[in-house]
């Protein structure tokens, strides 16, 4: 029987895909080979998918002494791209140090502080040619513009001259007793009025006393809606003289010694506090003429005690250059624009 003749199956390598991307192993990444087929030894690449396959992310690379088990740690996320904000403007370090404007254009003599702030509010106040608003700081030194309106609503404000009587408070209304405000009414104004400023109910808006007279005093008492006059005749800073005439009677044996009358003049302390020299004369035998630049609570009647002297009766005559003159008691009239404090 003929032998059956051999054969002999030789391996054939298929051909490497071109188009197919090497895949790495999780473990330590082997050299890839270059596109081609390479002509070294060695088993070629495992037949990959078909060519419209599309090829698979790449896995996230893990640090080599990781453990095998371990989960790869998520990429960071990309921090957000925002556009920068603007710079905020930074503060003028004098102005939010400096003075309030209201009370710069009070300082200035300009107005009341009452008026600034309404001043303001009404945006007839600038600094630098810009409006500023109520509460705002400026530099000491500003140059501060007020509004013409401002000023003509300035010169419709009025002044009123009270002979107060005995019974009447200064102030607002006490134990039973009326403000002595309550007088200016059309039917107690003076007849010999020479202002020609025509009464109008408005006049009584914010009418405040300038000053003060005790219930049992009388004589000239000042209500104006200018802050500017109110400045001027209150407070421990006021230089306007006030003239009173004061009825007295010993209170010790003989007449007023030389030293008492000096004392009176300048010498004396209330609370504490010296009083300014003042001008003290006599008028006849029961009366003093008394000049003060200042108005402590009933100081003529304390200084006077302090010396031996009672008062009976006190009447003030003058504030500054305003004279009480004719005005008859429980009248009043308007000041007039020549007349100044």
């Amino acid at each position: 029987m003929a032998e059956r003749p051999k054969l002999s199956i030789k391996t054939v390598m298929p051909e490497r895909d071109p188009y197919r991307r090497p895949v790495r192993a999780l473990t330590a990444p082997r050299p890839s080979p270059g596109p081609g087929p390479g002509p070294g030894p060695g088993p070629g690449p495992a037949p990959g998918p078909a060519r419209d396959a599309r090829p698979a992310a790449a896995p996230p690379r893990t640090s080599p002494n990781a453990p095998p088990n371990a989960s790869p740690k998520p990429a960071p996320k990309p921090a957000p791209t925002t556009a920068p904000r603007p710079a905020a403007p930074r503060a003028d370090k004098s102005a939010a140090e400096g003075v309030r404007v209201s009370k710069l254009v009070t300082e200035r003599g300009l107005a009341s502080r009452r008026e600034a702030d309404e001043w303001i509010e009404a945006g007839y106040v600038r600094v630098g040619g810009r409006t500023v608003v109520l509460g705002q700081r400026v530099a000491p030194d500003a140059l501060i513009d007020i509004d013409t309106r401002a000023r003509a609503t300035q010169a419709r404000l009025v002044t009123v001259l009270v002979h107060k009587p005995v019974g009447y408070v200064s102030g607002q209304p006490e134990d039973g007793h009326e403000p002595a405000v309550a007088l200016v009414k059309p039917a107690h104004r003076w007849a010999g009025d020479s202002s020609r400023i025509d009464y109008h109910p408005s006049h009584l808006r914010h009418l405040a006393p300038a000053g003060r007279l005790d219930i049992d005093s009388t004589g000239l008492l000042v209500f104006t809606q200018d802050g500017r006059i109110a400045k001027l005749l209150v407070g421990d800073q006021t230089r306007a003289e006030k003239e009173y005439l004061v009825r007295v009677r010993h209170t010790r044996p003989g007449p007023l010694p030389e030293e008492g009358m000096a004392r009176l003049r300048h010498g004396l302390e209330l609370d504490g506090v010296a009083l300014r020299p003042a001008r003290v004369s006599w008028q006849n035998e029961e009366q003093l003429r008394i000049v003060l630049r200042e108005g402590r609570k009933r100081q003529i009647r304390r200084m006077c005690e302090l010396v031996g002297l009672e008062v009976l009766g006190l009447k003030r005559v003058r504030i500054g250059s305003v004279s009480l003159g004719a005005l008859p008691a429980g009248q009043w009239r308007y000041l007039r624009d020549d007349e100044r404090f």
